[in-house]
Order: C-alpha cells, then structure tokens, then sequence
C-alpha cells in the first residue's frame, strides 16, 4: 500500500481520484489549494502526488517548483493531472520534473494504471539508490550527481536523463524510450527536447560529458570508457 496526495481544488474529481485508488488498495490525502500542499507533503511524506496546475493560492506549477527545491519533498514523484492539454505546458512540467502528465478529461482505469507503474520505477530507484561510473556517483535518493566528488548542478530533467542511460549502460536507448520513459511522450514525436537536453547534460559535465555517447540511428547511450579524443 502507497500514500498518495491528490490535489485538485475540485472536490468531485478528489473523491473520484482517491475512490478508485482506495479500491487499489491505497491510502489517499486529499487537497484543493496549491499552497497546502507543501506542508501536506512535508508532514505526510506520501510516496505519490497527484497534482492540478490550475489551483487556488499558488498554481501547480509553482507548487511543483517549490517541491523539487525542498530536500524533505524533492524525491517525491508527481503526476500532474490537469485541463491544459498545450504542449508548452506538458514540457514545462517535464522540465520541473513531473513524473507523468496526464490531461482531463481522464480515465480512472489509466490514472492507476499510471500511477502503478510511476510506484513502480519509484521503488526500483530505491532498490539501487547510488550508481558509480569512473569519476561519476549518482545519488538516487537525494537526485544529485558528484563528479569527482564535486558536486554538479542538474536540473530534475537532466538528472533522470543521465540515470536513465547509467542503469543500463550495456546497451543504448532509443530516442522513443527515452522521451517515454524522462518526458512521459507515447509514440514517434518529432521534437528537439531530447537533443537539446543532452548538449546542456554534456556541457554541465565538461570533459565527462564525452561518456554520453551518441548512437548513430538509435539514440544515446552512457559508456564506462570512451576515447579521449
């Protein structure tokens, strides 16, 4: 059984939401303003948030930025559940670092199967919380990458990018899995976000970047040891 907060400042879909997850077999917190739901978060420590952006007291965004600063909530997934389908605001809470995006109207069946499966990844993270490459060392837990020892400042995007291609690092991942499984997109997409994430990951990382090797016709995959050319 997981603790999950829902907030959404319509009390029919927070019954709705937190019905269905019941009869999952989960516990729920309910909440409808967007500045309650850091100190629910902070005192609650639920394993999920289900977060509205468009709420009362502060947006879902702010709500979702104010989260991923704080060190008691910044590990916390979140799965936006919102009425604006743009696709603008799909990549800005890809870049605030929800989990999933989801648009209204929704199927309950599909949110808890999507919940499930973020419950899922969340748990695997914390089976293998610290992954060590040469002069990398990911801290899981606490989502901070040291090079050396030195710390480096990724943002969430970044940081689920790189952890993505260290866990596997046998094999590359296609540009599909990639925007799948970090930016939550389902099918062929055409966009530059994946590109354009991995210059800034690999200009954070100078000289390391070289380890985030691009597979020609596949997409990008981490390498222990690259040439120093």
């Amino acid at each position: 059984m997981s603790k999950i907060l829902v907030v959404d400042d319509e009390p029919d879909i927070c019954e709705l939401i937190a019905m269905n997850l019941r009869r999952e077999g989960h516990e729920c917190i309910t909440c409808g303003n967007g500045v309650a739901v850091i100190g629910l978060a902070q005192q609650q420590g639920p394993d999920l948030i289900i977060l509205d952006l468009m709420l009362p007291g502060q947006d879902g965004f702010t709500a979702l930025k104010r989260l991923r600063a704080d060190n008691r909530t910044m590990h916390i997934p979140v799965i936006i559940l919102t009425a604006r389908t743009q696709t603008t605001d799909r990549i800005g809470g890809f870049e605030l670092g929800a989990d999933d995006y989801i648009t209204k109207p929704f199927s309950p069946r599909e949110l808890s199967l999507r919940v499930n499966a973020v419950l899922r990844r969340t748990k695997r993270v914390e089976s293998v919380s610290e992954l060590r490459a040469g002069p990398f060392r990911l801290d899981r837990k606490n989502m901070k990458l040291y090079l050396d020892e030195v710390l480096v400042d990724l943002t969430t995007t970044e940081f689920k990018l790189l952890a993505m291609l260290m866990e596997n690092r046998s094999s590359a991942y296609s540009r599909s899995e990639l925007l799948r499984e970090v930016w939550g997109y389902s099918g062929e997409v055409a966009t530059r976000t994946l590109d354009t994430h991995v210059k800034r990951l690999r200009e954070k990382l100078g000289a390391s970047g070289r380890h985030v090797v691009t597979v020609r016709g596949t997409g990008y995959q981490f390498c222990d040891e690259v040439s120093q050319a």
